[in-house]
């Protein structure tokens, strides 16, 4: 007894011995990692308990470490001294600048169940050590510079779950042993070089989830294997050379809710057992080689928020059964050969925002009731065989920013109704019909309107001098029409080129080469009529009488209602006061500072407005705690937000704990009857574009560029960020830059891409167009805001920040923004240093040769091939270098 008693005892003193041994030595590695880093925030020193610094958790009664996450601190140096950490089993690097190869030394932590290496600079092949994890549940090495094949060792992993390679320089092709992973759930190894075909067992002995293959190399057919266990619920297989039929074994697939197999080689029909996807809400299969009609199963699907069938063969009508998806907020049809009518069921898609029917074959008329459509923001009909008259009631599609109903066969004159479309923006066009007439002085209200084609009509009488309202106007073409008579000054119509206003045998004046002066007054004689002036005497003698009574009565009901007047305004501000159907804050330590119905009443009041966005107006509401708000109200949202309230009220709740300092977050939101308020703190240096194009032209402006390039830098970071986090940003802009009181930006609106877009931010999202002067070039083609876009958009605030120049400007000349008018000027013969602001460039050597080193990032970034532009990451990157070189 006693010597089982002494064993006892010596087994006990050993492991304590050890135990304290393996903590010292975890604290001298902690240390030593410290050092190596050149500092963690967060972390003491040897005097203080480990286990309790920033990102660490140690194993029961405080003792080895387990856990380790350094994400998200920009940190670099070796991480090798890592893998003496020997109890580890969660390991987070992501987020941050650590290059080099990725430590063999890995392999040897035993333990480990978790690690993420993504988003650093690693380079090099993936190690075959790391097979030896073989606990491994979790790898994630996305977004590196990794290159060779996928390891063979790896499959040595066999409680894998998670395998996350993407956004790598990876080649090869995918190894069948990952489709022996029994536990894989979720496989993804987008943006890659990798080739040949996707292994025909995956998914086959394990419940993938999703699947993530994208712009690859791929070839081959999609196999069946995926559908096998039905648990599939996220397909992306866009941007590779796949050939084959889609399998009908895509059915099995319930909780199936986005299929992206765009941009493929794939041949044969929409299987009908895509009507049992029930949670289906994302269909894309553009750019492919399929046929056959659409079947009507789709409309089974009724989540369905998108369905983007574009440039295949598609024949037939359009089934009448897809007006049962009430929740469709997308129909992208464009480029097949259906014919047929538009179907009076659609009509009853109240959701719907963008009908894209353009170059098919349609043959029938525009539905009177289209916008009963009420959220339709695009409505795309050109190149087909529509005929008769385009419906007077197009005018009550007051939210249309796009409308394309060129080459059809329209007759009639065009509605003078459009002219109540007044955020009617990206383009009318009406070219290559049959339309008379004259044109609508109406149309001079679309003072948004960037675009405007009348072309090749039968369009007679003058260019109203009303058009001069189209403030925004960039590109116009009246060509071939029978218009008569000078053309107005007006600049958009001078900078165009001449052919804009050919083959009317009437018009003169610039831009066209003859004058007015030169032709015979009599051709204008009959623009002059007697009637009209005798009509106009009449006009102003009634015009005059009527004044005088409205005077009169005025002046004697003027006392009556200033004494009125004290009255009426109390009783609006209780009346009129909206009813608060919803609304949260989610900082507990603001929720007694905030009045909701204050925040409520600021918004009802035009003097608190303080910005006006493409997708929102800011107001700033004093709460009677003195704190200071700054209030969102949300444009284009409908009804949406109150039958979706649970939805969005996730959304923001989890925007809100977004953690990045370069990020305006959401700290509230009130809904009432149909608008949306996103609550957010004050941020007193209002927005870079106030800096940049106001504060920048004061006397006492002193030159800034330090600051300047730290703002760059911050906006890059938080765009990286939000990429990192699947959000695809709606509308980039010097705008939606706000600087904090130390001029730290943050970028805002990062709401609206979640609450607006049907894919939740990650893929094509055509609801709107972001601001102009930022919308990439592949927009007017795409309707699609992605990564690469965002990029450009982020260059020319890059732009903007290194020449002081407003985004779109006359004195660019004709057809040119500032994009065209940096990368143009070699052709003009100008040198880099005549782009940049000289207030700047010329204080010091330094600031110059750092203007020119980010001049050149602005010039990737607004590349004109989306491929080539850098990723935000590697912006982010770039930029730093600058500044610290």
């Amino acid at each position: 007894m006693a010597y089982l008693y002494l064993s006892f005892l010596l087994v006990w003193f050993l492991s304590k011995s050890f135990l304290g041994e393996a903590q010292l030595n975890d604290q001298a590695t902690l240390l030593a990692i410290k050092e190596e880093l050149g500092g963690v925030a967060g972390w003491g020193d040897n005097q203080t308990d480990y286990c309790r610094w920033e990102g660490i958790r140690c194993g029961l009664n405080h003792s080895l470490v387990e856990r380790l996450d350094l994400s998200r601190r920009m940190l670099r140096g070796n991480v090798t001294l890592i893998s003496n950490l020997k109890a580890l089993k969660e390991l987070d690097l992501s987020y941050n600048n650590f290059n080099g190869r990725i430590p063999s030394a890995f392999g040897n932590l035993s333990e480990l169940e978790y690690l993420d290496l993504s988003l650093n600079k690693f380079e090099g092949s993936i190690p075959v050590e790391l097979g030896g994890l073989r606990n491994l549940r979790s790898l994630n090495l996305s977004n590196n510079f990794l290159v060779g094949e996928i390891p063979q060792e790896l499959e040595m992993l066999a409680k894998l779950q998670d395998f996350q390679i993407s956004s790598n320089r990876l080649n090869g092709s995918i190894p069948h042993w990952v489709g022996r992973l029994t536990n894989l759930r979720v496989f993804t190894a987008y943006e890659n070089q990798l080739v040949g075909k996707i292994p025909d067992n995956l998914g086959l002995v394990s419940e993938l989830v999703l699947l993530n293959l994208h712009s690859n190399q791929l070839d081959g057919s999609i196999p069946k294997s995926i559908f096998a266990m039905g648990k599939l619920e996220i397909l992306v297989l866009t941007q590779n050379g796949l050939t084959g039929e889609l399998p009908e074994e895509v059915g099995n697939c319930r909780g199936l809710s986005s299929v992206r197999i765009g941009n493929n080689k794939l041949v044969g029909t929409i299987p009908r057992t895509i009507g049992n996807d029930t949670s289906l809400t994302y269909f894309e299969a553009d750019n492919n080689n399929l046929s056959g009609e659409i079947v009507s199963e789709f409309a089974l699907c009724t989540n369905l928020t998108l369905l983007n069938l574009a440039y295949n063969g598609f024949t037939g009508i359009i089934p009448p059964e897809i007006g049962r998806l009430m929740n469709l907020q997308e129909l992208i049809l464009s480029g097949n050969s259906l014919s047929g009518d538009i179907p009076r069921s659609i009509l009853g898609c109240k959701n719907l925002n963008k009908l894209d029917l353009s170059e098919n074959q349609f043959n029938g008329t525009i539905p009177n009731k289209i916008c009963n459509m009420t959220r339709l923001q695009y409505l795309l009909l050109d190149q087909n065989s529509f005929k008769g008259e385009i419906p007077h009631e197009i005018g009550n599609c007051v939210k249309l920013l796009h409308l394309q109903l060129g080459n059809n066969f329209f007759t009639g004159s065009i509605p003078p109704e459009i002219g109540r479309i007044r955020n009617l923006q990206i383009a009318l066009n009406l070219s290559f019909n049959r339309l008379h007439g004259q044109l609508p002085l109406e149309l001079g209200k679309l003072d948004k309107l960037v675009s405007l084609d009348v072309s090749s009509n039968q369009l007679t009488g003058n260019i109203p001098p009303a058009f001069k309202g189209m403030l925004s106007l960039i590109e116009v073409n009246f060509s071939n029409n029978f218009l008569t008579g000078p053309i107005p000054t007006f600049v958009p119509f001078q900078k165009s080129p001449d052919s804009s206003f050919q083959a009317n045998k009437g018009l003169c004046g610039e831009p066209l080469s003859f004058t007015c002066a030169n032709s015979d007054p009599a051709d204008y004689h009959h623009t002059v009529s007697y009637r009209i002036i005798l009509a106009v005497i009449g006009s102003g003698l009634a015009v005059f009488v009527s004044v005088s009574v409205v005077v009169v009565l005025f002046m004697m009901r003027e006392r009556q209602e200033k004494a009125a007047r004290s009255v009426e305004i109390e009783d609006e501000e209780t009346s009129d006061q909206p009813t608060i159907i919803a609304g949260t804050v989610f900082v507990e330590n603001l929720r007694q500072a905030v009045d909701l119905d204050a925040v409520v009443k600021a918004t009802l009041k035009d003097s608190n407005k303080i910005n006006n966005g493409t997708f929102s107006t800011s107001y700033k509401a004093v709460m009677p705690s003195g704190l200071i708000l700054s209030v969102k109200k949300l444009k284009s949202m409908d009804r949406t937000i109150v039958h979706h309230q649970n939805k969005m009220i996730r959304e923001l709740e989890r925007l809100s704990k977004l953690c990045h300092d370069n990020l305006v977050h959401p700290i509230g939101f009130v809904i009432y009857e149909d608008v949306a308020l996103l609550l957010h703190h004050y941020l007193p240096n209002g927005t870079l574009a106030q800096l940049l194009h106001e504060s920048s032209q004061q006397s006492e402006y002193q030159p800034d560029w330090p600051r300047r390039l730290s703002i760059a830098i911050g906006v890059a970071e938080g765009l990286a960020f939000l990429h990192h986090v699947a959000v695809i940003h709606l509308d980039i802009s010097s705008s939606n830059v706000l600087l904090d009181a130390d001029f730290k930006p943050l970028v805002g609106e990062i709401e609206i891409s979640k609450l607006l877009d049907p894919s939740k931010g990650t893929a094509s999202i055509s609801a709107v167009a972001g601001s102009f002067g930022y919308i990439p070039p592949e927009y007017a083609y795409t309707m699609q805001v992605t990564a690469p876009g965002n990029v450009y958009s982020y260059g020319v605030v890059l732009l903007e920040i290194l020449t002081t120049r407003f985004p779109v400007d006359e004195d660019f000349g004709e057809g040119v923004d500032l994009v065209k008018w940096v990368h143009g000027a070699r052709a003009r013969g100008e040198t880099p240093e005549q782009i940049l602001d000289a207030r700047l460039s010329t204080v010091s050597f330094g600031w110059r040769r750092e203007m020119l080193a980010a001049l050149k990032v602005a010039l990737l970034c607004t590349d004109t091939t989306p491929a080539k532009r850098p990723k935000m990451k590697k912006v982010v990157e770039m930029l730093q270098e600058i500044r610290q070189n």
